[in-house]
């Protein structure tokens, strides 16, 4: 099971911001979230590794972002939970967008969502109301139109990107999976993009191998447990 990334204790949300020190760095910056004997982990330290995704996207050639994102949860430098899924689905949608054909510079791209994925700090889930795995999601839409807050079509549409990924993940319901969440805002983004920019990524519904590694697994209520037997998209879509 993983907590703490430094003694595996179970961690803990304060309702305010308190100064706390990095275990790894001793950087001091204001956080809410520490695990029960008082160990703190930047958001830096937490993704350490993070940069490996570039040259995972840029040879990648699958049109699945649920396909490429498994692949990046299986590098060394992500965890359980974190705000690396920040960076990750809309990196992962990226590059299938481009494999199917959709229009940008990967390259150029994948270092804008780097650049905006991790500034949405981690537990926004909970304490802005707004998961990251979504935000990032309307982020991708926002990148691959060029969307700017002058824009029309682009500004509207990658908003309401990020309010259907956030409904789906808000009615699965809580407490967070980083994993779970993730699919969903993937999965948000493959039906809006071929229905309004007529770009056909792979669409395919995970079954979750995440699940021993989280204390908080909300089990058969999660679209994406084994124990639901076989998943069909438009039991997925009614979420």
């Amino acid at each position: 099971m993983e907590e703490c990334l430094i003694c595996k204790a179970p961690l803990e949300y304060l309702t305010q911001d308190q100064v706390l020190e990095c275990a790894v760095c001793h950087k001091k910056e204001p956080s809410k979230t520490r695990c029960v004997k008082g160990h703190y982990v930047c958001s830096e330290c937490h993704t350490q590794g993070m940069d490996s995704i570039f040259g995972l996207c840029l040879s990648e050639t699958s049109t699945d972002p649920v396909a490429i994102v498994r692949r990046m949860m299986d590098l060394p430098f992500c965890h359980m939970h974190g705000p690396e899924h920040h960076v990750m689905v809309g990196a992962a949608l990226l590059t299938a967008y481009k494999n199917a054909g959709g229009t940008l510079d990967l390259e150029k791209a994948l270092r804008e969502i780097y650049s905006r994925g991790k500034a949405i700090p981690g537990g926004a889930c909970g304490f802005w109301g707004a998961c990251g795995a979504g935000i990032s999601a309307g982020q991708f839409l926002a990148i691959a139109t060029q969307s700017t807050p002058l824009s029309k079509e682009p500004w509207g549409l990658s908003n309401q990107l990020t309010a259907q990924a956030l409904d789906r993940i808000g009615k699965a319901g809580g407490p967070r999976c980083c994993k779970r969440d993730s699919f969903l805002a993937i999965l948000a983004a493959v039906d809006f993009v071929r229905e309004h920019l007529g770009v056909e990524m792979t669409r395919t519904v995970p079954v979750c191998s995440y699940s021993g590694k989280n204390n908080q697994c909300i089990g058969k209520r999660c679209p994406f447990s084994a124990s639901r037997g076989q998943h069909r998209p438009v039991k997925l879509r009614q979420l």
